[in-house]
């Protein structure tokens, strides 16, 4: 058996700061909170629903766990350091003055960015 069509998609993020990543999903990156309860903080992302759950010994990887497609980075990025967000720079990627990389492999131009927890978040523009 198969999932149904109707099925959505649901990502899920740790924290060891509840209030802290709040505030950072719903002022800096500007998505909705709908709700709240005693297992996780729950934002609309356009139509994907984030659950926020608190983990006190949550320890974030190394690589990417949520990331959006954006129609312009750059003007996506300015924004976000406009509110204070820092990109991540990766050394030997050749990154631009906002920290965005374009792929040798595609047209896609990444930017890496860090939540309250030091999970990593990504922005991609994909070139037509």
């Amino acid at each position: 058996m198969s999932l149904p069509s109707s099925a959505k998609a649901i990502t899920f993020i740790l924290t060891r700061d509840r209030p802290k990543s709040i505030a950072f999903y719903r002022d800096v990156l500007g998505f909705r909170l709908v709700r709240e309860d005693i297992f996780a903080a729950v934002f609309d992302l356009n139509g994907t629903m984030l659950r926020i759950s608190t983990v006190e010994t949550h320890q974030p990887g190394p690589s990417t766990v949520l990331g959006w497609d954006v129609p312009d980075i750059a003007e996506a990025a300015r924004a976000l350091k406009d509110k204070g967000v820092e990109f991540n720079i990766y050394e030997g990627f050749g990154q631009d003055e906002l920290g965005i990389w374009t792929s040798p492999a595609s047209d896609a131009r990444v930017a890496w960015l860090k939540d309250p927890d030091g999970n990593v978040l990504s922005l991609t523009q994909f070139q037509d």
